[in-house]
């Protein structure tokens, strides 16, 4: 069973499994129970959404976005936001994000300087990357062209940052990398399997 935990205002919430429209979560460490989008799951919290890899609630107003295999830790209005990851089966570690308010996935990545999108993920967050400055990045493949591009909001669990730099490669990049503009406004700390970031600025 994969168990992602949500803590929301001292309530903690587990996704142990997802079907079509339905998430069966775990309320505060009690027995699994099945709500189906639309559900009150307790109080203020009402389940939202569901996909293949992610389930989405509603907390006193704000979505939060649950992928399997990722903790998402709630801090107290006092304390600075947080997020844990946990580390996949390829010894990655994986964010659930939002991208100018688009959902997509993206992984962590210490190397690259600048948030790094593939062009058909850009064209569907809806940004123009041609208007872009254009450059020349170093790839797996290769010398790749890739445009400079700002994104206005980029959000990992409760942690939220306005304005990071990022680049588009139309090719030489099959997924989105999570890189060093957003997380050095972060600090990182390293617990064995799981990656804790908490927001610095």
């Amino acid at each position: 069973m994969i168990i992602t935990a949500l803590s929301a205002q001292a309530t903690d919430i587990g996704v142990a499994g997802l079907f079509p429209g339905k998430a069966v979560l775990i309320i505060d460490g009690a027995a699994p129970k099945t709500y189906s989008v639309g559900d009150n799951v307790r109080g203020d919290i009402r389940l939202t959404s569901v996909t293949g890899s992610t389930a989405t609630v509603n907390v006193k107003g704000k979505l939060e976005t649950i992928g399997i295999g990722e903790f998402v830790s709630r801090s107290a209005p006092s304390a600075n936001a947080s997020v844990t990851l946990k580390v996949n089966g390829a010894g990655h570690f994986v964010a659930q994000s939002q991208v100018n308010g688009g959902i997509m996935t993206m992984l962590v990545d210490t190397g690259a300087t600048v948030i790094a999108l593939p062009a058909s993920d850009a064209i569907r967050l809806g940004i123009n990357y041609k208007r872009g400055q254009k450059t020349m990045m170093n790839t797996a493949n290769g010398l790749t062209p890739g445009y400079r591009v700002r994104l206005d909001i980029v959000k990992v669990g409760d942690i939220e940052i306005r304005q990071v730099d990022a680049v588009v490669l139309e090719s030489g990049l099959s997924f989105a990398l999570l890189g060093m503009s957003f997380l050095n406004r972060t600090e990182m700390r390293r617990e064995g399997d799981m990656m804790v970031l908490t927001k610095r600025f």
